[in-house]
């Protein structure tokens, strides 16, 4: 059958993921003025903000937004949404130590599970190189708001659905500050882009999964549920 698949975008330092966002969709729809028609439905959301305010960060400073986590994911996440891919940057860190795209393992329902092979294969496949990952914590894919340190925001969208979210990061090789002019690169936001529709015309055409079903299933069924992840959880100190 057809899947449909989204192709959201978190806060988007420097508007980058944004303009991967907007790249996809003017490919898309050029695609279909063509006759090239994709199997499945695709879902691009994305938000501009022409005023974004900076936060501090460590290492260094975010982009941040007048529009808070849970309202844009109210607005970029739906039901419909049988699986999401989130681009977004990903330099203010000291951790993804690389220049280019990098994938996240698949996160669905509180669980990081393993990186998807079939994604991994067609990253490489779209930007000629081997793939790189980059580490997922616990407290990564828990929602903003709960005091602890993000890596950033790309993978915030998966604690608004059950569907699997796997982010697409784009990097640098240095921590380079979100409020940072010039140091947006063209080719790696392109690619991003393409791997954007490589992966909606794989996933819709049946021809690729996020996640193994029968694997999450088992792994529920062992250890329960992880759903809390998704929630903000209880304050310090109550029951």
């Amino acid at each position: 059958g057809v899947h449909t698949c989204a192709l959201p975008t978190c806060t988007a330092v420097r508007g980058a993921g944004a303009v991967a966002a907007l790249a996809t969709a003017a490919k898309l729809l050029d695609m279909r003025r063509r006759g090239d028609v994709l199997d499945g439905d695709v879902i691009v959301a994305t938000h501009i903000c022409p005023n974004a305010p900076t936060a501090p960060h460590d290492p260094v400073p975010f982009m941040d937004s007048p529009v808070d986590i849970a309202t844009m994911n109210r607005h970029e996440v739906t039901g419909e949404m049988e699986a999401v891919l989130s681009v977004d940057t990903t330099k203010g860190n000291r951790i993804i130590n690389h220049k280019g795209l990098a994938l996240s393992p698949t996160v669905k329902e509180g669980w990081v599970l393993r990186v998807s092979e079939r994604l991994g294969e067609l990253l490489a496949v779209v930007t000629g190189e081997p793939l790189v990952t980059y580490p997922v914590t616990t407290q990564d894919i828990t929602p903003y708001g709960n005091g602890v340190h993000h890596i950033n925001s790309i993978l915030q969208p998966a604690t608004a659905t059950a569907a699997p979210v796997v982010g697409l990061a784009i990097t640098s090789a240095a921590a380079v500050p979100g409020c940072q002019t010039g140091a947006s690169h063209e080719t790696d936001i392109a690619a991003a882009a393409r791997f954007a529709v490589e992966t909606a015309k794989a996933y819709g055409g049946g021809q690729l999964d996020f996640h193994d079903d029968q694997e999450f299933d088992a792994l529920v069924s062992r250890y329960g549920p992880l759903t809390r992840l998704q929630t903000l959880g209880r304050e310090p100190g109550g029951s």
